[in-house]
């Protein structure tokens, strides 16, 4: 009775999970941002202050955090003092509020910035009543 070797189709199974596990880090690479799918949820006020860069229609940065109210900052400004909150408080929620006439890729790279001054997370807040889908 013949029997079917299954040897070589182990081989190329192995070739294929190697290929796999060496490409898949390499294609996820970007920002990682945490979508709601439904609709957002309201951040209560019990919950500790949020960081708040805001991005104008210019394409310039602000920063709320602390005493600290919508202050016009710099990139290198902006690591540094998200840095410190997040040294201090890891649990801090880091939150970016675009202007809607502002290009995208300004978002983007504040959301950028924020990940890379350490913060796990970063959220999008918007404004439900001008945005409703009736």
């Amino acid at each position: 009775m013949s029997e079917i070797n299954v040897v070589p189709y182990i081989d190329v199974m192995l070739v294929l999970l190697v290929i796999f596990m060496v490409t898949a880090p390499l294609i996820t690479q970007g920002v990682k941002v945490d979508l709601s799918q439904a609709d957002a949820e309201v951040i209560t006020a019990d919950t500790a202050g949020p960081v708040i860069i805001s991005v104008d229609r210019f394409g310039d940065l602000y920063l709320d955090v602390g005493a600290t109210k919508n202050q016009l900052v710099d990139r290198k400004i902006l690591l540094a003092r998200i840095g410190t909150v997040l040294e201090y408080n890891p649990d801090v929620s880091v939150l970016i509020k675009g202007d809607a006439t502002v290009d995208y890729g300004r978002v983007v790279e504040a959301m950028v910035l924020a990940q890379t001054a350490g913060a796990p997370s970063v959220g999008l807040i918007t404004d439900p009543s001008e945005h409703r889908v009736p």
